[in-house]
């Protein structure tokens, strides 16, 4: 088991930090994509990919207050959100009332079987144990329809740490888990997907972060 690897213990955890914190979370990122424009080209790339899959409805899990969801839905992505933090999605819902945010969790994803047109995880992956990296997985390529896109965002490195207060000086208990891209593009394609581009780069969101774009692969007999 890796470290914080009890399912309910780190859920309960990040749920309680990120409620915590939201207000303050969002007012600290709120124009951060301003600041990132390899991070945005991602974000249209994988807009496109939606486009030329087919379209359809797109999940972004671990959604926070809101702003990636957003920002598809501007570059005609029909995305909504979802998120562990009742004070996210409190949040989320109070700066984009337009727009769809639900409760759920990443673990146990209520998304019927190949009914997403694309999901993205937004530096949502930095808080799952590496035990439960496969199972998070496994739910994306679920509800994601075949040649569907997956975009993540994730910080790279390979240690893990607990933050234990953030976002104002609010108090937190999460651990943050950094991974190498080669290491996130192993669980991919174990997981059923390939992936198609991956960027290393430092910017606003990140002293070293990792984006890799990855389509599902369609089932074999």
């Amino acid at each position: 088991m890796g470290i914080g690897s009890n399912t309910d213990d780190w859920l309960k955890d990040t749920r309680r930090s990120y409620d915590t914190v939201a207000a303050s979370y969002a007012e600290q990122l709120r124009n951060l994509l301003d600041e990132t424009p390899e991070e945005r080209a991602f974000l249209r790339l994988f807009a496109d990919r939606v486009h030329t899959n087919g379209g359809g409805p797109v999940a972004d899990v671990g959604c926070g207050p809101g702003r990636i969801t957003a920002h598809l839905r501007q570059l005609g992505v029909d995305a909504f959100g979802i998120d562990l933090s009742p004070g996210m999605i409190e949040v989320a819902r109070r700066d984009h009332p337009d727009l769809r945010f639900e409760l759920g969790s990443m673990t146990d994803l209520h998304l019927g079987d190949g009914s997403m047109g694309g999901l993205v995880a937004w530096y949502s992956l930095i808080h799952v144990p590496d035990d439960e990296i496969d199972l998070v997985l496994r739910h994306f390529r679920r509800v994601l329809r075949p040649g569907g896109p997956l975009l993540l965002g994730f910080h790279v490195g390979d240690e893990s740490q607990l933050k234990t207060y953030g976002y104002g000086g609010h108090p937190m208990k999460v651990y943050v888990h950094r991974r190498r891209p080669g290491q996130m593009t192993a669980w991919l394609n174990d997981a059923g997907f390939a992936v198609e581009a991956r960027r290393t780069l430092t910017s606003a969101e990140s002293t070293l972060g990792g984006i890799l774009l990855a389509r599902r692969q369609p089932d074999t007999e």
